[in-house]
C-alpha cells in the first residue's frame, strides 16, 4: 500500500494525472538538442518506453518551438516544456505540449520593468487556452534578486518558499489551479525541509520532487534517495525526477532509479546507509539536457569526479554546470565552480570568476585552485604562529 499521501488536487497532464490520489508519475528530460528532431523523437520514445509518464524538453528559441511542433506530430508521450528565460515562447509552444514549466527566478530576465504578475497572467492565458498544466519550478540557484534581497543572506530557504507561495496564491487568484510546484536544491537536507514546509502550508498543491544537480551515479542516486525517501514516506510528492549526469544512451537510468526508490518506499525500506553520510568532498553536476552547449560536459564531469578523489576527506563543494542558463548562478554557492560554454569552461571560486579555459586545460587549473583551497583551510585550522601578523 505504501504511506498515506497528502490530499493534493488532481492535475491532468495529457493522458496522465498527478495528485488526487493518482499513482506517483516518474519523469525524465531529453538531453538531445531540441532542434535535432530525429534524435529528440528517438529519445522521447525511449524514455516513454522505459517508464517515463512525462518527458520534458527544453525550449530556448523560436527554432526550438518550431521543432517541438514536429516532435509532437511524431510522438504520443505526455510532453512538458521548460521555458528557460524566454517566457513569451509559451504561445508558440503551448499548442504542442501538455505542461509548461516556468522558473519564477527567470521571469525577470526579459522585460525587467514589467511586474512578474503580468508575466504570469500571460502564461495563464496561454496555458488555459491550450489546456496545458503548469509547473512553478523554484530552483536554489536562480532566485530573483529583488526577492532574495528581502531575506538574510544566510537564509537560502526563505526566498524559495516565499516565491513558491506567492506564485501559488497569484495563480489561485486568477482561477488557474491546474499547476504543481517544485522546490529543488542540490542539498538533500534542504530539499526535505523546503518541501515539508511548503506542504504544511499548501497541502492541496501537487509537488514535483527532485534534487537539482545531484551529479553522477551512484552518488547522485544516494543524494536523491536521502531527499525523496523521507518525503515520500510522509506522503509528500506526486511526481518525481531523478536527475543524473549521464550520456544520452544511459538516460533510462533516471527512470530505473526512480522506480527503485518508489518500490523501496512502498515496502518501507531505506535504500541508503545513513551512517555513511558525512562532511566530505561534494561534486555536484547538472543532469545532461538539451541546454548543454558541448557534449564534452558529461565527460568533463566524470573527469572532475575522478581527478578530485584525493580531496575526499575535505568538506569542499565543486559544481560542474553544463550551460550558460543555469551555470553562472548555480555555481555561486560552490567553493569551486565550472560552467561550460561551447568552446571553453568558465572557472569560479565562489561568485568570483577566475577565467575561461579550454576543455583540455581546465582540469590542471581546477587542481591548482583545489590545492590552494585545501592548503588555506589546513593552515587556517592550525592557527597563526605566535607573533605573526
Amino acid at each position: 500500500m505504501g504511506p498515506k499521501r497528502n490530499p493534493t488536487r488532481r492535475v491532468p497532464i495529457g493522458a496522465v494525472s498527478i495528485g488526487g490520489g493518482e499513482p506517483i508519475v516518474i519523469q525524465s528530460m531529453t538531453a538531445t538538442r531540441t532542434t535535432d528532431i530525429d534524435a529528440t523523437v528517438a529519445q522521447v520514445r525511449a524514455l516513454a518506453a522505459a517508464g517515463a509518464g512525462i518527458v520534458r524538453i527544453a525550449a530556448d528559441s523560436r527554432a526550438d518551438a518550431e521543432a517541438l511542433a514536429e516532435i509532437r506530430r511524431q510522438v504520443d508521450a505526455n510532453l512538458s516544456v521548460d521555458l528557460q528565460e524566454h517566457y513569451r515562447l509559451a504561445e508558440w509552444i503551448a499548442p504542442h505540449v501538455d505542461k509548461i514549466r516556468y522558473n519564477p527566478g527567470h521571469l525577470y530576465h526579459h522585460e525587467r520593468t514589467k511586474d512578474w504578475r503580468d508575466k504570469v497572467r500571460y502564461l495563464v492565458d496561454v496555458a488555459g487556452s491550450h489546456q496545458c498544466a503548469m509547473r512553478v519550478g523554484v530552483n536554489c540557484g536562480s532566485i530573483e534578486p529583488e526577492r532574495k534581497s528581502r531575506f538574510d543572506p544566510t537564509d537560502s530557504l526563505g526566498p524559495m518558499l516565499a516565491g513558491a507561495w506567492d506564485h501559488c496564491e497569484f495563480l489561485d487568484s486568477l482561477g488557474f489551479t491546474r499547476y504543481c510546484v517544485s522546490l529543488k536544491d542540490s542539498d538533500p537536507a534542504k530539499v526535505v525541509e523546503l518541501n515539508r514546509r511548503f506542504a504544511e502550508r499548501r497541502a492541496d498543491v501537487p509537488i514535483h520532487l527532485g534534487v537539482t544537480e545531484a551529479g553522477l551515479p551512484p552518488d547522485a542516486i544516494v543524494k536523491t534517495r536521502r531527499a525523496l525517501e523521507p518525503l515520500l514516506g510522509q506522503g509528500i510528492g506526486d511526481t518525481v525526477r531523478v536527475s543524473l549526469t549521464v550520456p544520452n544512451p544511459r538516460k533510462h537510468e533516471e527512470i530505473d532509479a526512480a522506480r527503485a526508490i518508489l518500490a523501496d518506499v512502498a515496502a518501507g525500506r531505506t535504500g541508503w546507509d545513513p551512517s555513511a553520510v558525512g562532511h566530505r568532498l561534494n561534486v555536484i553536476s547538472c543532469p545532461s539536457c538539451s541546454r548543454v552547449e558541448n557534449e564534452a560536459f558529461v565527460e568533463l564531469a566524470e573527469r572532475v569526479r575522478d581527478m578530485t578523489r584525493y580531496a575526499t576527506p575535505h568538506a569542499i563543494t565543486i559544481a560542474v554546470m553544463g550551460c550558460r542558463v543555469n551555470g553562472p548562478g548555480e555555481t555561486d554557492d560552490a567553493d569551486l565552480g565550472l560552467w561550460c560554454g561551447p568552446h571553453a569552461v568558465n572557472l569560479k571560486r565562489g561568485s568570483l570568476t577566475l577565467g575561461s579555459f579550454p576543455y583540455d586545460a581546465i582540469l590542471d587549473r581546477l587542481r591548482a585552485e583545489l590545492d590552494r583551497l585545501i592548503e588555506s583551510r589546513t593552515v587556517g585550522s592550525l592557527g597563526a604562529e605566535p607573533g605573526s601578523k
